[in-house]
C-alpha cells in the first residue's frame, strides 16, 4: 500500500488520475499547488487526513479507467496535451462564451454575479491564447528537441532562453493565475449549482463551465507536476 501522506498531491494524481476526483470533492489543489505534500494540502483546505487516504485508497483498489499518463513518452504527452488539450480550450471557450452572452441577457438582472463571471471568462480566454502560443511556438518545441536528442543520443542545441527553467517558470505563474481566476468563477456560481430559477440554458452553462474548469485543472497537471519536471531533468542531464 502506498504511503500517501509521503507523497505530493501532484505525485498522487500523477499516479493514478482517478485520484483527482477525490481532491476535487475536498477542495484540494492538485495542479497549481501540486508540490504540496498531502498533510499540507489537508491542512489548508481544512479537511480530515485520515479520511481523504481512506478514499485515496479506495481509488487504488478499483481498476483505473484512466490512461496512465505517467507511463507516456514527454513528447507523447505533449502531443496530447497539444492536440486535445489546447484545441478543448480554443473550440469549447467560444461556445461557452456565447451561452454566457445568452444567460446574461437573461438572468443578469437577478444574478449580477453573472456579470462578473463573464469579465472573468472573457479575460480567461484572452489570457490562455497567448499562453498557448507562448507554449506551442516557444517551449514545446524545446521540448521535443531535447526528447529526440535523447532519443538518438545526439546534441541539443542552444535555447534562446538560456534553460528551460525559465519559460516554465512564466508558465507556472500563468497556471496560478488561472487557477485562481477559477477558483473566483466557481466562488460566485456557488459552486456550480444552479439557482432556483436557473432555466436549462443556465443549468447547461454550469456544467460546460464546470467541465471546462476539470479539463484546464488537468491540463495544468500534466504540464506541472510530470512534463515540466521532466523537461527540466532531461535537459540538465544532456547537458552534463
Amino acid at each position: 500500500m502506498k504511503d500517501y501522506t509521503q507523497m505530493t498531491v501532484g505525485e498522487i494524481v500523477a499516479d493514478n488520475f482517478g485520484n483527482a476526483a477525490v481532491f476535487d470533492r475536498y477542495g484540494i489543489d492538485f495542479c497549481c499547488n501540486g508540490a504540496r505534500s498531502l498533510p499540507d494540502a489537508c491542512l489548508a483546505a481544512e479537511v480530515d487526513r485520515e479520511q481523504v487516504v481512506a478514499d485515496l485508497t479506495t481509488v487504488t483498489s478499483r481498476e483505473s479507467v484512466f490512461a496512465d499518463f505517467k507511463s507516456w513518452d514527454t513528447d507523447l504527452l505533449a502531443d496530447y496535451i497539444l492536440k486535445y488539450h489546447h484545441r478543448n480550450i480554443r473550440t469549447q471557450g467560444p461556445a461557452i462564451e456565447r451561452l454566457l452572452t445568452k444567460v446574461c441577457n437573461v438572468h443578469g438582472d437577478k444574478h449580477p454575479e453573472l456579470f462578473k463571471v463573464q469579465a472573468l471568462f472573457l479575460g480567461s480566454l484572452a489570457d490562455l491564447e497567448s499562453h498557448l502560443e507562448k507554449e506551442e511556438v516557444m517551449l514545446f518545441p524545446y521540448i521535443y528537441e531535447l526528447c529526440d536528442a535523447e532519443r538518438t543520443h545526439g546534441h541539443v542545441g542552444g535555447f534562446h532562453c538560456g534553460t528551460v527553467e525559465a519559460p516554465i517558470r512564466v508558465m507556472m505563474a500563468e497556471h496560478d493565475a488561472e487557477g485562481e481566476r477559477y477558483r473566483e468563477i466557481s466562488r460566485l456560481l456557488n459552486s456550480y449549482f444552479a439557482p432556483e430559477n436557473a432555466c436549462a440554458s443556465y443549468h447547461l452553462l454550469l456544467k460546460h463551465l464546470k467541465a471546462f474548469e476539470q479539463a484546464l485543472h488537468h491540463h495544468i497537471h500534466l504540464e506541472n507536476n510530470i512534463v515540466f519536471p521532466r523537461a527540466i531533468a532531461l535537459e540538465a542531464k544532456l547537458k552534463a
